[in-house]
C-alpha cells in the first residue's frame, strides 16, 4: 500500500524545521548508504547524531503520534529516528531498495524496516525534478507532495529519486517497524479500520460497529508480532 498522509507537520512546524536544518552541517549522503545504494546516490544529509537532526526528528515523531491515519496504516512498533536530506541541482538517487534492518544510532536496538516514509519539506514549486518514484505490482508512482505531507510505502519496494534540474529539495525520511509484518495483512486491517470509522461517524448506534471492531482486534491478535 502506498499512502499519502497529509499535514503531518503544519506550515509553522515546516518553517521552523527548515530554518533549523538549513543552519546545520551537511555531509555526503553516501555515508549512510549500503554498498549498492551508495553507487546510485548523490545528495547531502545531516549526520544521524547531529543535535539539530535529533531535535527536529523528535518533532516529527511527536506529530506522527497525533496522526490517526498514520497509526491506522502503519500500526507502528518502532520508528527509526528521522533523517534529513537535501537534493541540489544534478543530485539524484538511482533505483534501489532500502536495507531490511537498521541499527538505531547510540542504542542497542535494531529495527526491521517494514515501511519507508518520506516527509516533504520543500514546496513543489520551489524546485524541478526530484520526484520520488515508487515501483509496485501496479506500476510506478511518482510522488511530489506539499510541504508537511508524507508518503508511506512498503520498504520492500524498489524506488528512486529523479534528478533535480532546478534549485533544492529538502525532506525527512525514515523507517517503521510495524506490529504487523506483512503489507497484505496491514492493508486488510487498514481497510477494515477505515470502514469501522466511517460507520461510527455515519451510524454511531449501529451494533455492526461493535461486531466489526471485534473482528478487527481479533485479526490484530492473529497478525501482530511484539
Amino acid at each position: 500500500m502506498v499512502l499519502k498522509i497529509p499535514q503531518v507537520l503544519n506550515p509553522e512546524q515546516v518553517a521552523r524545521t527548515r530554518k533549523a536544518i538549513e543552519k546545520a552541517k551537511w555531509i555526503d549522503g553516501r555515508t549512510t548508504a549500503g554498498y549498492q545504494a551508495s553507487k546510485a546516490k548523490t545528495n547531502m544529509q545531516l549526520r544521524q547524531d547531529d543535535p539539530i537532526a535529533r531535535e527536529q526528528g523528535d518533532v516529527i515523531i511527536q506529530a506522527l503520534q497525533q496522526a490517526p491515519l498514520f497509526v491506522s496504516a502503519a500500526l507502528p512498533l518502532r520508528i527509526f529516528p528521522p533523517l534529513f536530506n537535501r537534493y541540489g541541482e544534478g543530485d539524484s538517487f538511482g533505483t534501489h531498495v532500502d536495507g531490511a534492518i537498521r541499527a538505531v544510532p547510540g542504542m542497542p536496538i535494531r529495527l526491521r524496516t517494514d515501511l519507508s516514509a518520506t516527509l516533504f519539506l520543500s514546496d513543489p514549486g520551489e524546485y524541478d525534478g526530484g520526484e520520488l518514484v515508487i515501483e509496485d505490482t501496479f506500476g510506478t508512482h511518482p510522488v511530489k507532495l506539499m510541504p508537511g505531507d508524507m508518503i508511506l510505502y512498503p520498504a520492500s519496494s524498489l524506488h528512486h529519486v529523479k534528478p533535480i534540474t532546478r534549485c533544492t529539495r529538502l525532506a525527512a525520511f525514515f523507517w517503521i517497524q510495524s506490529m504487523v509484518r506483512g503489507d497484505t495483512e496491514r492493508t486488510l486491517l487498514f481497510d477494515l479500520d477505515t470502514v469501522i470509522q466511517n460507520l461510527s461517524r455515519e451510524m454511531p448506534d449501529n451494533p455492526a460497529g461493535v461486531q466489526l471492531t471485534n473482528v478487527y482486534h481479533n485479526l490484530v491478535r492473529r497478525f501482530a508480532e511484539l
